[in-house]
């Protein structure tokens, strides 16, 4: 999933109203924060307005953290534990010997929002439609996972049917993949896989209608533990407890307030002037200091994802690999964890990050200035001279761009080149890219499931997530193979190769193994470091303070 960090900035009449509230705070009178713990709701700080509220559009962690509460697939988050497969809507599932087929039962009191029972065929017509070529998903590569999955997708064949999911009656669904993958129940966490209400979803535009309004405010019928109540863009989206909810006895959270907020400073700010629980981030220069003064408020947890640079190979000079490859040994990711982002992050020697089991990470990127400039002196710029103007795409963040300078500052001193910054607020930085309409990007990706095909397979040539414009027929057979391969070792070699020929031409330049680092209420309990940073809000609530 794309990570954004951040988006607008409060509107002023929202600062004044912010600073008018601390002010009132300030003779003791009890915060918003104070009163939301006691009514058991969550003021979570979510970094960015949504893009889209619609599972199938959506591709980024501001966008799961609110789909997360409004829609339940089969297999959901379990409260501690990544590698452990909680039940969702369904209740039990089976598979056969070498992992090609499983069977899903489905809880007879699964109901969506409005009532109506969620059934296996509303399974096969979500899967139908994220990968239909008319509605242009993003993710529909994540379904390429079901036997025919890829084919149908390509317009290869054009009749659902051939594809490996049907539903047997209301409660079974079936399901064959392309290859063994036993890792399959970690991928079903994922809002690709999520069912949409199909009546919803037809009385308001149709399967592949892309500008549907069924995820609206008005018209949102989700199955998860809460419903939409109220969407304020770029204020607040407010979800509460769905009595409908299979599970609803046990929810714990009365409601969640996601807050949208450009300005980690400004969040931070809200978290002190107690209008928030948690936050996305904090600003990466305070860190050093909330880690003294606010330890037990100060968390950095381990985070599976990767932060990077993405570059646009279309455009000249970066359709050169020496260029590529002379920008990346350039960054000197050590200096720029320890002064720059002070999170705890680890220099990226590869793309695939440390923590991901049976797989190491590679070592194939590093710092080493003398190569570099002799790589860009055979490309026809030695030192820097005739190299074009170019510029970094950021989507609106202070710490993403400082990173930006202090590479900037880098590649003056020892490529002699100049290139600038700018910055775009999160939808239209999304489309930006998306659009190839960019030099190079900042960009970044947190796994979707523990394992390493989540961060590999977005590179294969068309797929929705890679916006580099590259493409190798090699690369695309090995992530091909990996999918059909028999047994892991097969497959994690197999996977091994790919990554070195993606780090070898390098349309992406991996800066740092990311960390999570954020502030939180010390009341508010069932929030446990996850490697994903997936959690049930279900199962969170709030303690008064010993």
């Amino acid at each position: 999933m794309e990570f954004a960090s951040s988006v607008k900035w409060l509107r002023a009449l929202g600062v004044v109203a912010l600073c008018a509230f601390i002010t009132a705070c300030g003779g003791g009178a009890e915060s918003e924060a104070d009163i939301a713990a006691k009514n058991n709701i969550l003021l979570f700080g979510n970094g960015t307005e949504p893009k889209t509220l619609d599972p199938h559009l959506a591709t980024g962690v501001p966008e799961n953290k609110i789909i997360s509460a409004l829609l339940e697939g089969l297999v959901t988050y379990h409260p501690t534990d990544d590698s452990v497969p909680e039940p969702g809507v369904a209740k039990s599932w089976t598979h056969n010997e070498d992992y090609t087929e499983w069977s899903f039962t489905l809880r007879d009191d699964a109901r969506w929002a409005n009532g109506d029972p969620v059934t296996a065929q509303d399974f096969v017509y979500s899967w139908e439609r994220i990968l239909s070529p008319a509605f242009g998903s993003e993710y529909a590569e994540m379904l390429y996972i079901l036997k025919g999955g890829e084919a149908f997708h390509k317009g290869e064949v054009t009749d659902f049917s051939t594809v490996g999911v049907k539903a047997l009656d209301d409660v079974t669904l079936n399901v064959k993949l392309a290859g063994p993958a036993p890792f399959f129940l970690s991928m079903l966490k994922h809002y690709s896989f999520y069912p949409v209400n199909p009546k919803i979803v037809e009385q308001f535009g149709g399967m592949t209608d892309r500008q549907s309004s069924w995820s609206s405010l008005e018209n949102y019928v989700g199955n998860g533990p809460y419903k939409l109540k109220n969407w304020v863009t770029n204020q607040i989206i407010e979800v509460e407890r769905n009595p409908n909810y299979w599970d609803a006895q046990n929810v714990t959270l009365n409601g969640i307030h996601f807050f949208p907020v450009e300005n980690a400073r400004t969040e931070e700010t809200m978290f002190r002037g107690g209008r928030l629980h948690v936050t996305s981030t904090v600003p990466a220069n305070k860190i050093p200091v909330l880690k003294q003064q606010n330890p037990d408020q100060m968390r950095i947890d381990p985070y599976l994802g990767t932060y990077y640079y993405q570059l646009n190979v279309t455009r000249p000079p970066f359709n050169d690999p020496r260029v590529r490859q002379a920008l990346a040994l350039t960054i000197d990711r050590q200096l720029l964890v320890d002064k720059v982002t002070q999170g705890g992050q680890a220099p990226a020697t590869g793309y695939v990050p440390q923590g991901v089991t049976n797989y190491e990470p590679l070592k194939a990127v590093s710092f080493d200035p003398d190569k570099a400039r002799q790589l860009l002196a055979e490309a026809g710029f030695p030192g820097g001279a005739g190299f074009p103007k170019k510029e970094i795409l950021i989507n609106t963040s202070e710490d993403h761009r400082r990173i930006g300078e202090a590479i900037q500052a880098m590649w003056k001193e020892h490529l002699g080149i100049d290139v600038g910054i700018y910055n775009q607020e999160w939808k239209v930085y999304l489309n930006t890219r998306s659009k190839l309409d960019y030099d190079l990007a900042r960009a970044a990706w947190i796994a979707d499931y523990v394992y390493p095909t989540t961060f590999l397979d977005m590179f294969t040539t068309g797929n929705g997530n890679n916006n580099t414009g590259w493409s190798s027929e090699q690369y695309d057979q090995l992530i091909r193979d990996a999918r059909i391969a028999s047994n892991e070792e097969e497959r994690m070699a197999i996977l091994r190769q790919a990554e070195e020929i993606l780090l070898s031409e390098l349309p992406i330049i991996p800066i740092y193994w990311y960390t999570r680092s954020y502030l939180i209420d010390q009341r508010l309990k069932g929030y446990t470091p996850k490697l994903l940073d997936n959690r049930p809000y279900k199962n969170m609530t709030f303690h008064a303070e010993q």
